[in-house]
């Protein structure tokens, strides 16, 4: 939904030379700026990843999963693991480089919230924090509007679409498009933020300010 604009985003801009996308499918995508590199179990990083890192200079790291999509373990390890165990290889491989990740609304870095999603997100930004400090951007969305029909993975989505129109007249703190939020990811790759945490309005804003 972002991952998949913010690609096409990089493909289409002069200022970037190549991308490297990892991931355990195929994004589908043939361009000479692309070497992709897939792995079925995302935290056995293979060695062409590896020997490609020390010259990514910055890392969009926007792989997520639902809320009840999946236990409580597997949650963990996508929300956590996967951002923190890349992000520990990259900075290994280039000290100099950057990272942004694709977070939430509510993320708690005191990581003592009943919520399973802000702790865990919590806990993600504060373990990329200390291994990036202000080479680290986190964008924490309200509720994401997909630009592209697709199916919704509950009712809560589904109900959330039908109320976008409300969302978005309501101000720039509930609510973002998935265009807006994939420009913002890759902004940051061109333009250091001001901020390193970027709540839905300080997105909004940021991506508006390469505009004017």
């Amino acid at each position: 939904m972002v991952g998949s604009h913010a690609l096409n985003l990089a493909l289409a801009n002069d200022a970037i030379d190549r991308i490297v996308v990892y991931g355990r499918r195929s994004c589908g995508r043939s361009d000479k700026k692309i070497v992709e590199v897939l792995s079925d179990d995302f935290l056995q990083f293979p060695e062409e990843l590896k020997s490609l890192l020390p010259s990514v200079d910055h890392i969009l790291f926007c792989l997520g999963v639902y809320t009840g999509a999946v236990k409580r373990e597997p949650f963990r390890q996508i929300t956590v693991d996967m951002p923190v165990a890349l992000a520990n290889l990259h900075h290994e491989a280039n000290p100099q480089g950057k990272y942004s990740l694709l977070s939430g609304q509510g993320a708690d870095r005191t990581e003592s919230s009943r919520m399973m999603f802000a702790t865990d997100k919590g806990a993600a930004e504060n373990a990329l924090n200390e291994i990036y400090g202000t080479s680290f951007y986190t964008f924490r969305p309200g509720y994401i509007y997909p630009v592209e029909k697709r199916n919704e993975p509950n009712f809560s989505y589904r109900l959330s679409r039908k109320l976008y129109p409300l969302l978005k007249y309501l101000g720039p703190k509930f609510s973002i498009t998935s265009h807006q939020l994939a420009e913002g990811l890759l902004q940051s790759v061109l333009d250091q933020p001001e901020l390193n945490i970027l709540e839905n309005q300080d997105i909004l804003s940021f991506v508006n300010s390469t505009h004017s």
